[in-house]
């Protein structure tokens, strides 16, 4: 099972998205505070989550607090600033895939402290970014891909 991590995600449909990305695919979503939105039953419901059930979802105050409660994982954070693309990254079951929020990202002092773990999707350098949802899906289907898609089929 793969890990996605958002770092005080901003835009609740974007993270409605990703959530169900990870239930489809069994893959854990870990939320970093604060939040830009209310995670409760009735905002669930009303954004039509009905999926938020079958979803591994935990939820911490720092992304410093996901590193100590998954002590020697693997990180692999995804920046528009990092060198190396995500397909020549080597994925393994169980790896932490991290993204920032839609405004700011991951910030530089995170992606200073953990610059070989930083990982970028190639697009044209006039741009600016990718939705954060599609950047997920094409980071997380990449890890599913090279480890045989685990039990989806």
């Amino acid at each position: 099972m793969f890990n996605i991590v958002l770092v005080e995600p901003e835009i609740p449909q974007n993270t409605g998205n990703i959530s169900r990305t990870c239930a489809v695919t069994g893959a854990a979503l870990h939320l970093v505070r604060p939040l830009g939105f209310e995670i409760t039953d009735k905002s669930l419901k009303r954004a039509g989550l009905d999926y938020w059930k079958d979803l591994t979802v935990f939820y911490y105050d720092s992304f410093e607090e996901v590193e100590r409660s998954h002590e020697g994982a693997r990180f692999f954070l995804a920046s528009t600033h990092a060198e190396k693309r995500y397909s020549d990254v080597s994925f393994r079951d169980g790896d932490f895939l991290v993204f920032g929020k839609e405004t700011a990202g991951l910030g530089e002092k995170l992606l200073t402290r953990r610059r070989d773990d930083a990982i970028r999707i190639p697009m044209l350098p006039s741009q600016r970014s990718l939705n954060l949802s599609n950047s997920v899906a094409i980071v997380l289907y990449e890890a599913l891909r090279q480890t045989g898609f685990g039990q989806c089929v």
